[in-house]
């Protein structure tokens, strides 16, 4: 790896650690140089223009595995009966799952994406919205809003941004307590923890809409 390549990675990983611990707006871009051992303070604008830049190549780690993992998942769920909500949901949330539980980086990222889900602020970046659309999730929101009850437009989209919001939020809380000390109770396994959060966000998306407020008096 020439010297130019190996600074990139060791200033990617040492981001990875200081977004997920202090958040992406507020990790030190210094102190991520200090921990990529390097003593030029302008390093990260070098190597990636600025605070966004190296934000996106953080990001993009792990664009491939989880495209791909959507893509299989997906396929299955279009096998499955249309109203099988649930096997769209799974591809939604089991690559997420699998990537958290991958080692040290993939707890990181999830905990990441889950910051940026919630921050309309630090999602506004320059490329994190484009970044985080190269998953490609596109056509797995395409087939759960599909299998959702019909709904006015303004509320399906609020349960899709609750949804999306409580999952990775779950997983990134998951991710967290692996990677700490002993647990306050016990975990799930993996495959009941996917089981688990799939039939929760399902029921989300399901739910008779507002029962004290008649759907009809709902924006459209």
């Amino acid at each position: 790896m020439s010297s130019g390549r190996e600074t990139r990675a060791r200033l990617v990983e040492a981001a990875t650690r200081a977004f997920a611990d202090h958040g992406v707006q507020n990790a030190s871009l210094l102190d991520i140089t200090r921990q990529a051992g390097q003593r030029n303070r302008g390093a990260v604008h070098y190597h990636f223009g600025s605070r966004a830049g190296l934000l996106t190549t953080v990001l993009d780690q792990f664009t491939d595995v989880l495209a791909a993992r959507e893509r299989e998942l997906l396929a299955v769920a279009h096998e499955r009966p249309d109203d099988d909500l649930g096997a769209a949901v799974e591809a939604v949330v089991r690559p997420s799952v699998e990537v958290a539980e991958s080692d040290w980086r993939g707890r990181c990222y999830l905990m990441i994406v889950a910051e940026l889900i919630a921050d309309d602020h630090a999602r506004a970046m320059d490329g994190v919205e484009e970044a985080l659309a190269r998953t490609g999730g596109h056509e797995v929101y395409a087939l759960i809003v599909e299998r959702m009850p019909t709904m006015p437009d303004a509320l399906r989209d609020e349960r899709l941004s609750l949804m999306t919001g409580f999952v990775l939020r779950a997983i990134g809380d998951r991710a967290r307590a692996l990677g700490g000390d002993s647990p306050r109770r016990e975990r799930l396994d993996t495959d009941a923890f996917v089981a688990n959060l799939v039939a929760m966000a399902a029921a989300m998306l399901r739910a008779h809409p507002l029962p004290d407020v008649p759907a009809s008096d709902l924006p459209a």
